[in-house]
């Protein structure tokens, strides 16, 4: 039972992303908080070694790089965030400051393309933030960050240059049937 209660703990954590509170992982486990210690244990040793390390704090309980992977890790972001953001991520943004808090799959819906790499490129400099969705728990809201507005010149979303007039193309084209791929 405590390892398949500490494989379930490690999907959970996995799909969340970042920290699950601890009484939010017992929760999602059907167990009482008291019951995690063993199945968390658990995890953390079957962790040992690999990628990735179990952080648990009085409160909370994440996934994260482990040490010995971490410099390789940081040097693949560094090498990645020196690129420039290219017409993709500047696509996504002008989507995300626009339209305001918007899932990936409209994201993608909009671009007609997949812009997870995009996304996350995006995340990590900073630009965007992701929240949950209180409309569906199964995916996430992306949101412009206040260093986006500072770097694009805007105090809020309302000064973004022609807002109105792109509102109502965006919400013209998402309004309109799309025709499906000829094949």
């Amino acid at each position: 039972m405590t390892s398949e209660l500490a494989a379930r703990a490690e999907a959970f954590l996995f799909s969340e992303g970042g920290s699950l509170t601890l009484r939010k992982l017992a929760q999602l486990l059907e167990i009482k908080e008291t019951q995690l210690d063993e199945p968390l244990r658990e995890l953390s040793q079957r962790l040992e070694g690999g990628g990735l390390t179990l952080i648990r704090t009085e409160t909370e309980v994440s996934l994260a790089v482990a040490k010995d992977a971490s410099v390789a890790v940081q040097a693949a972001y560094q090498k990645e965030l020196g690129r420039e953001i290219g017409d993709a991520g500047l696509e996504v943004l002008a989507i995300v400051l626009y339209r305001g808090p918007t899932t990936r799959a409209q994201i993608d819906y909009i671009r007609g393309v997949n812009t997870a790499s995009t996304v996350r490129t995006l995340l990590a400099r900073g630009l965007l933030e992701r929240t949950g969705n209180p409309e569906d728990g199964r995916e996430y809201l992306y949101r412009p960050t206040v260093e986006l507005l500072a770097h694009v010149g805007a105090s809020d979303l309302s000064a973004l240059p022609d807002r109105e007039e792109i509102l109502a193309q965006l919400k013209a084209f998402e309004a309109k049937p799309q025709e499906p791929f000829d094949q």
